[in-house]
């Protein structure tokens, strides 16, 4: 990049990075807003406008403060990693010579495992009607029911169109993170749900969203958080749920079940199977009620 062309101010570097991450990166819209939030975070505490006026102690203050206050772990991990993903950016760009984070030492990421509903729960949580108006319980309950089916994110809920939907195949066609492609199957409740839903539509195109908000325009992932938070109200389910859970719940009961790993692998859109492999510590129980009823020892007290 010319001299000429490059941004004099971290802001209008940030603003520049953001438009990389979209184009080139093709990130979410939540991903997207939540780089901006924790890029704004950064500037605002490193309190500089100039690239070359941020050093290497400015960016240590940054990081002391996050972990003095009262944000996770995680959360600053979240925060430092986009500011530092920001900042190879610009060194990339011939915007910063050196990188302020280098060699800091930064706290381990913590350890924790997914939140998930236990059958039970989901189909309990499921059946219910919750707080929705008639004229939207069929989309909302085929929302959650698409989320649970095929272990969708919000997102890539609110990214369907109607025809990514093979209903008599049985197949859902979802574009995940970075736009890639996969293919996964669709529960026949959640099928007769689309279809419960797709009747009430007036003949929509295969182009068209395949779910819509109050204004016939695309229904939002902020839109699908909203119908869980409505639904969840409206009912008597106590336990705080997230779409994400629904993600999680997808992914541990079909391990309790017996299914691959790697399937699970493919059908979350996983890139690296060592994600996956989180929700084997989650079905522990399940493997040792398989051994107890397996294992010709198992049950034999006199065996020690």
């Amino acid at each position: 990049m010319s001299e000429e062309a490059k941004p004099s101010t971290l802001r209008v570097w940030a603003q520049r990075f953001l438009t990389h991450l979209r184009a080139a990166r093709q990130y979410s819209p939540q991903t997207l807003r939540a780089y901006q939030g924790d890029l704004a975070a950064f500037l605002a505490a490193v309190g500089v406008s100039a690239p070359e006026e941020l050093t290497r102690a400015r960016s240590r203050a940054f990081v002391a403060g996050l972990q003095g206050g009262s944000l996770s772990r995680n959360t600053v991990l979240r925060r430092v990693s986009a500011a530092r993903s920001f900042l190879r950016y610009m060194r990339q760009e011939g915007g910063l010579r050196a990188d302020p984070f280098a060699a800091m030492p930064l706290p381990k990421k913590q350890a924790g495992l997914p939140k998930f509903l236990t059958e039970a729960e989901m189909e309990s949580l499921l059946a219910q009607a919750g707080g929705c108006s008639p004229r939207f319980k069929a989309r909302d309950r085929a929302v959650l029911e698409l989320l649970y089916s095929c272990g969708l994110r919000r997102s890539e809920v609110s990214a369907l169109n109607v025809g990514d939907a093979d209903l008599w195949g049985g197949l859902l066609r979802v574009f995940g993170k970075g736009s890639k492609e996969r293919m996964v199957p669709i529960g026949k409740t959640a099928a007769a749900c689309l279809r419960d839903y797709l009747s009430q539509r007036r003949r929509p195109e295969p182009s068209q969203p395949l779910f819509v908000n109050a204004r016939d325009r695309r229904l939002s992932d902020q839109g699908v958080a909203f119908i869980l938070e409505r639904w969840i109200r409206g009912s008597r389910f106590l336990k705080p749920v997230t779409p994400h859970m629904f993600r999680h719940s997808f992914a541990t009961h079909l391990l309790n079940k017996g299914c691959d790993l790697r399937a699970v692998q493919e059908m979350l859109g996983h890139a690296s199977l060592s994600t996956t492999q989180v929700y084997t510590h989650l079905s522990l129980d399940a493997l040792k009620r398989v051994y107890d009823g397996a294992h010709p020892a198992a049950g034999d007290d006199e065996h020690g």
